[in-house]
């Protein structure tokens, strides 16, 4: 089905052609995609609760604790943590936005469809199956370490400046967007660190890079300004997830400012939640993506 969203930011970028993105996307999981999962420990789930609110966080573990037992089920053998504003949303089935990562080896893959509790974890049904580019992923080793301690803190609606620092240093993050009957997705931004400006306490701003013309974020965000991003402290383990609006910026004067960006995304703050512990893991930094544009202040 032709994604409204998307068909008109590739309009305006000439390159409406009616074969790109969630169009072009199948629902099957294939068995490269099944090894693929079979071997990881992360992945970033986003949904959204009951009022309209989108979330998006990390769910870890052990190799294996992903599964796709067939072509259309994936499998998570874990839930959002305790706090995690996530948890519970999946006791009734909902639309739920994956995206699978290794920072090995920067391959990723992204898996659409609608989620339900079973047990001690989630049962997916597939509707959009398909791999990403590499592109401005930072390569991570995991790191074995003692279970991390939870702890999360009270909701907020402003950044503290502890983490206004950790945002402004961060080279990832992730975002969660969705429209109304054409489902959630998760989507990965990285680049240098200061790529990501914080403009106050309760804004940020980011550069869209070149990407792979599927605008699947972007398409969302034409129709539904609501969205979520999560940042993630690797060496620490700590995550800090935001909810709120976003608003595309296509001046070129403005995008100029931002090295290599063709548009700039404003993220007006929501919701704050900060969870010690929260990834579960810690990993340890290896090297940026030669992607990556520079940073100039």
């Amino acid at each position: 089905m032709l994604h409204p969203g998307e068909y008109a930011v590739q309009r305006r970028t000439g390159l409406a052609d009616g074969s790109r993105g969630s169009v072009a996307v199948g629902a099957d999981v294939p068995p490269v995609a099944a090894e693929f999962l079979a071997g990881r420990r992360l992945t970033v789930i986003a949904a959204v609760d009951d009022a309209g609110t989108p979330w998006i966080g990390p769910v870890t573990g052990p190799p294996g604790f992903l599964a796709a037992p067939d072509a259309r089920t994936v499998v998570v053998d874990r839930l959002p943590g305790a706090g995690d504003p996530l948890a519970g949303l999946f006791d009734a089935e909902r639309e739920v936005g994956m995206l699978v990562i290794d920072p090995p080896t920067r391959r990723r893959m992204r898996v659409n469809g609608r989620a339900r509790r079973e047990g001690g974890g989630l049962v997916v049904r597939t509707e959009q199956v398909y791999s990403n580019c590499p592109k401005h992923l930072q390569v991570r080793t995991f790191r074995d370490s003692p279970p991390l301690e939870r702890k999360v803190a009270p909701v907020t609606t402003a950044l503290t400046v502890a983490q206004q620092h950790w945002i402004a240093a961060a080279d990832t993050f992730f975002v969660g967007t969705y429209a109304e009957g054409l489902g959630v997705d998760a989507s990965h931004r990285g680049g240098n660190p200061g790529f990501v400006r914080v403009l106050d306490e309760g804004r940020l701003a980011w550069p869209d890079y070149v990407g792979n013309t599927m605008f699947m974020t972007l398409g969302n965000l034409e129709l539904e300004p609501r969205c979520a991003l999560a940042f993630l402290d690797w060496e620490t383990g700590d995550v800090v997830q935001l909810t709120g609006r976003a608003r595309v910026d296509g001046d070129a004067g403005r995008a100029a400012t931002f090295p290599g960006a063709q548009r700039v995304i404003d993220f007006e703050i929501g919701g704050v939640v900060e969870t010690v512990g929260g990834l579960g893991q810690r990993w340890t930094f290896g090297e940026y993506s030669r992607f990556n544009p520079p940073i100039t202040s």
